[in-house]
């Protein structure tokens, strides 16, 4: 196939984006913070760099332990969504796949509820929502194999049938503990609160790994683009980066919601917006989808913690806000973009 690069002015233009919605989400907020301070200290960060501190103890205490492992967050959980949108879409060849296409969502909101009602702290809930994550892609995995062997359409099939006994479970169990449901519901609508670096650190393994790996198929995934039986044709098997890409899109993303929720439309607007702007290529399309995507959560997250100050919304209703008028755009273009 003939090489596709990244063009330099999309790489330019993402970081720079990527760098002021950075800046935006670390500054702005009910507590103030001067941009000049902020950078000060971020650049005193650099081995061999000493400079005063740009903010007083109280100021840094709200950048270094509040607004910056939110940030953070917002950039690792959005980079990761679209990325394994994209890859889910290369691999399905459908425009409208997203991260929670073979059950993650229905799983990892499963696993949350259960540890919600029994209870839980900060630290079981994310556990049981990444538990429950890969056990119902796991379910829709042998489920799909048992009826259709290795078709993209019974996975997705057993996908929505696994997502649909997962979710009927959930709302048996929310019926039976009424006092915990606006805490479930919080939950399900996503939300991007730490308290401390802990939820950053406990999730980045995972989604560097996952993150890695989809990237390092993107040729494959344009190879894949022309269809399984071609693509056998020139050396590439089909069938098992199909396997691959899957499970590492669904781990990365199980990874993700165990700590943000349930974000929704990010995997499906994000690599949208890449393909109508740079291209369709996905040596092309998933390292910008990864920093767009940072950037569409950071921005969705401010949004969100602003716009109703002093109270603050779910981020993902603010994605939803965005997303599903972009869904019924793509619904009407998607044969001439695809």
């Amino acid at each position: 196939m003939r090489p596709v690069r990244l063009p330099r002015r999309w790489l330019v233009a993402s970081l720079a984006i990527l760098l002021a919605a950075v800046l935006l989400g670390l500054t702005v907020g009910p507590a103030g913070l001067p941009l000049r301070g902020v950078l000060t200290e971020i650049v005193g960060l650099v081995p061999g760099v000493h400079l005063d501190g740009g903010l007083d103890d109280r100021q840094a205490a709200v950048l270094w332990q509040l607004r910056a492992p939110r940030v953070v967050l917002g950039l690792v959980v959005g980079a990761m969504l679209a990325l394994a949108g994209a890859g889910y879409q290369g691999v399905f060849r459908n425009p409208l796949a997203d991260p929670y296409l073979l059950g993650v969502a229905a799983g990892a909101g499963l696993g949350a509820t259960f540890a919600i009602v029994s209870g839980g702290n900060r630290v079981l809930v994310p556990l049981a929502a990444f538990a429950g994550g890969v056990l119902g892609v796991a379910a829709t995995y042998a489920l799909g194999r048992g009826v259709g062997g290795r078709s993209t359409n019974s996975l997705i099939l057993a996908g929505v049938a696994v997502a649909a006994f997962l979710t009927a479970v959930q709302t048996f169990v929310n019926q039976r503990n009424v006092d915990s449901l606006r805490e479930v519901y919080g939950w399900i609508l996503g939300r991007l609160l730490t308290a401390g670096w802990d939820e950053v650190l406990t999730v980045l393994p995972y989604i560097a790994v996952s993150a890695a790996v989809l990237l390092a198929h993107r040729r494959l995934l344009d190879v894949l683009s022309v269809g399984p039986d071609e693509a056998g044709t020139l050396g590439v098997p089909a069938a098992r980066v199909r396997l691959v890409v899957v499970l590492a899109a669904t781990l990365g993303t199980a990874a993700a919601v165990s700590v943000s929720g349930l974000i929704g439309f990010v995997g499906i607007v994000v690599p949208h917006i890449v393909r109508m702007l740079a291209g369709s290529s996905y040596r092309i399309v998933l390292p910008l989808a990864a920093a767009l995507g940072a950037t569409f959560l950071v921005v969705a997250d401010l949004v969100a913690r602003t716009v109703v100050s002093p109270g603050e919304l779910p981020v993902g209703v603010v994605t939803a806000f965005v997303g599903a008028p972009f869904f019924t755009l793509v619904l009407r273009s998607a044969r001439r973009t695809w």
